[in-house]
């Protein structure tokens, strides 16, 4: 199965590679007026002062999105930060949510290390007027008044069980290297991947969700026990850029490059040495740089009253075009993308 990812503004283009698949949204508000459709007007002397949270810096993954969110800033007009923890645990945001709160900055967005160890420090800011928008990692709806959505769940987890039962021809053993355990769209992703080799893959065994915490050395570590636990393992599926290079890396000295398969999601200039020498024969993901963009733009959005977050709010998003809010106060960037060894030296993010 192939999916189609938008195109990139910076770099080597998709144009290259397939056109953008048009979408269409649908939902409902969480907030803001209830009759739908964008806000006539907004304010455009409000504070266009964006504070940019991932969920820990140093992270290339989130490097590239926090990219694409500067330019899309210094598009708008506005004023740029990045702030954030150097671990991934699920209260390390905190303090960063207050300081930009006390700071009084227009907007915030945040991938969430854990969906409620931050909703009261989120609630602070809200109530002093900080737009908070969340991307990649989303929190308790309540606590945030738009989700930028990266693909759907359903997507994501789809494209990782086709491309890890192809790699294994259907039959054997694999396991899940995964972000935190808290982590919010790391679990729904496994979830749903259970559901879908349980119903159309019953020789597929999932025999562990390993957790390497998004950092490096203790995913490194985590292949490392994983293959000497389970010597019968045929796959790994990692759905976390951190962990997906770890094991590349581990698998690419071992005695087990080239039998045991490993996919998940990546982005091409951590993989390509890794495509390119048969460690990893595909993986997926989206344009981390086109997710920071789109939410950095519909944070502007929020702080000018374009849109409240209501269902059928349009914005504009620069280069990507127009999108719609739609179901629980979500925009949808798009579907994932595979990359393989005929297309990753497209691509330079």
């Amino acid at each position: 199965m192939m999916f189609t990812l938008k195109r990139k503004r910076f770099g080597v283009g998709l144009a290259a590679i397939a056109a953008t698949t048009a979408l269409v949204f649908t939902g409902c508000a969480s907030d803001g007026s209830s009759d739908g459709g964008s806000s006539d007007g907004g304010d455009s002397s409000a504070d266009v002062s964006i504070t940019m949270l991932p969920k820990n810096l140093g992270n290339p993954y989130f490097d590239t999105s926090t990219g694409g969110a500067e330019e899309a800033v210094s598009e708008i007009g506005g004023t740029f930060e990045e702030v954030g923890p150097s671990e991934a645990s699920p209260t390390s945001q905190v303090q960063y949510i207050q300081t930009a709160a006390q700071q009084g900055v227009g907007g915030l967005i945040v991938s969430a290390n854990d969906p409620e160890a931050i909703c009261d420090a989120l609630d602070e800011a809200r109530s002093v007027g900080v737009k908070v928008v969340t991307f990649d990692s989303d929190t308790n709806p309540e606590c945030r008044d738009l989700f930028i959505n990266q693909a759907t769940a359903e997507g994501i987890a789809q494209v990782q069980v086709d491309l890890i039962t192809e790699q294994i021809g259907d039959e054997g053993q694999i396991a899940v290297l995964s972000a935190s355990a808290n982590a919010t769209n790391q679990n729904a992703w496994i979830e749903m991947m259970e559901a879908e080799l349980a119903a159309n893959h019953p020789n597929v065994e999932l025999v562990e969700i390993a957790y390497g915490d998004d950092d490096d050395q203790t995913s490194f570590d985590k292949t490392a026990a994983l293959l000497q636990t389970y010597p019968e393992l045929k796959g790994i599926v990692s759905p976390t850029t951190v962990g997906i290079a770890a094991a590349a890396r581990y698998l690419q000295t071992s005695e087990y490059k080239g039998e045991v398969a490993l996919t998940g999601l990546g982005t091409p200039n951590q993989m390509r040495e890794y495509v390119e020498d048969g460690t990893v024969t595909a993986f997926a993901l989206w344009n981390p740089a086109d997710l920071g963009y789109l939410a950095a733009y519909a944070t502007a959005a929020l702080i000018s009253g374009e849109i409240t977050g209501a269902e059928g709010d349009t914005f504009d998003a620069g280069t990507l075009g127009s999108y719609e809010v739609g179901a629980d106060a979500s925009v949808l960037l798009g579907d994932p993308y595979v990359f393989d060894a005929d297309n990753i030296g497209d691509f330079d993010f």
